[in-house]
């Protein structure tokens, strides 16, 4: 077997990745792959976050140095109690610089609900001046104990805020975590959601890991298409019943 450098086989996989997300019935097709893709493979920052804000530049750069193309943020202002408060010095056309000299793209950022329920226009104008495309809810924030009225306000709730994200410019989407693979009154919530969901105002970000729930992102990929806008990798040992590294 030829060896390849991880450098090579992430340039290699962003591309096929892209293809088979963007366009799933040309997979049969996927050689050769064009130079260029409209979606590269990216990461998300939460899994490098205690060396992001120690080092913001050279951490990029680093991740950048790996093949990686694109970077999802988390948002310092609604992450501050996770370890991004450090970031919040930075303005939007700071933080833009910076992910451009490293050579990544910073098209999407993770948000919580709070920031989009009490300063929508602020975390929209900075999403806009950074340069971001997707602004992503990463998780309503409900209750253990909350009834399926609950999540369906609650996704009332985000069609409203996907208007104002669109009139902006900008895409909106909804990030799930194994909750929402949950039943609630004979009905799984995810589901519920994408019917509750105004297709024009909220897309989808698949979180994969749910496969350790027996969940599929090919078959909802191929339910709802059009729906989702990317997708959080993960694997899975069916042998080991656990994730393992991608």
């Amino acid at each position: 077997m030829k060896n390849i450098t991880r450098k090579k086989f992430l340039e290699n996989f962003s591309m096929a990745f892209g293809i088979s997300v963007l366009a799933p019935g040309a997979v049969k097709n996927i050689f050769p792959v064009p130079a260029r893709v409209k979606m590269p493979t990216g990461f998300q920052v939460w899994t490098i976050r205690d060396k992001l804000v120690k080092d913001f530049p050279g951490t990029l750069k680093m991740m950048a140095d790996l093949g990686y193309r694109s970077v999802e943020m988390c948002s310092p202002p609604g992450y501050e109690s996770s370890g991004f408060g450090p970031l919040m010095k930075l303005k939007a056309a700071e933080m833009k610089q910076i992910c451009d000299d490293a050579g990544l793209l910073l098209e999407s950022s993770h948000y919580n609900i709070n920031e989009f329920r009490k300063h929508p226009d602020e975390r929209i104008e900075f999403a806009v001046a950074s340069g971001q495309k997707q602004m992503i809810l990463s998780s309503f924030g409900l209750p253990r104990n909350a009834t399926l009225d609950d999540w369906m306000k609650a996704a009332d709730e985000l069609n409203e805020t996907g208007v104002k994200v669109k009139a902006a410019g900008l895409t909106l989407g909804f990030h799930n975590h194994n909750m929402e693979f949950s039943v609630l009154e004979g009905k799984l919530i995810y589901d519920a959601l994408l019917e509750r969901f105004d297709p024009e105002f909220v897309k989808m970000q698949f979180q994969v890991a749910v496969i350790e729930l027996g969940y599929k992102a090919s078959d909802y990929f191929r339910k709802y298409p059009g729906r989702f806008i990317s997708a959080h990798l993960a694997d899975w040992s069916p042998d080991q019943k656990k994730m393992v590294p991608l």
